[in-house]
């Protein structure tokens, strides 16, 4: 398990209140948005990427469309390097749903087209990250969400 403590970053997003609704702005895709809890920890995720490990927001696809076997899907979060590989993706799940097998289960069918060298499923308490290893067919859990890879770093 990974400690980001990401629901103490709350105050740092930028929300406003209409009428009866709370909106949460979205940088990357620069627009409001309805505060649901899966998009709070998304975006959440968003501002950690940035401000604690440098990741490039232009970098950055949020709802990615899919295909996994003959099903269209969406990724909560896929981040390129800076060759425009994807590099890591991320599943966010409200802070009341369970981080837990089946999580993981949906994270590995996303990636199955994209053989990312990392995953991240997060409820915003609770993150777990992995490396994959695709020769071994086999992957280890990371203690750190990796680093922004540079040209130095690839």
């Amino acid at each position: 398990m990974i400690e980001l403590d990401l629901l103490s970053k709350r105050e740092q997003l930028q929300t406003k209140q209409e009428a009866d609704k709370r909106y949460l702005f979205d940088p990357i895709r620069k627009k409001w948005l309805v505060m649901q809890p899966e998009e709070l920890v998304r975006q959440l995720i968003i501002l950690y990427l940035q401000q604690e490990k440098n990741y490039n927001r232009n970098r950055i696809r949020i709802e990615m469309g899919l295909q996994v076997h003959e099903l269209q899907k969406r990724c909560d979060i896929l981040v390129y390097d800076n060759q425009m590989v994807p590099f890591l993706l991320i599943e966010c799940k409200a802070p009341s749903v369970a981080v837990n097998q089946q999580t993981f289960r949906q994270i590995a069918n996303y990636n199955l087209p994209l053989k990312v060298p990392y995953l991240l499923v997060s409820n915003g308490r609770v993150s777990y990250c992995c490396k994959m290893n695709y020769e071994d067919r086999s992957f280890e859990f990371v203690t750190s969400i990796p680093v922004f890879p540079t040209n130095d770093t690839l």
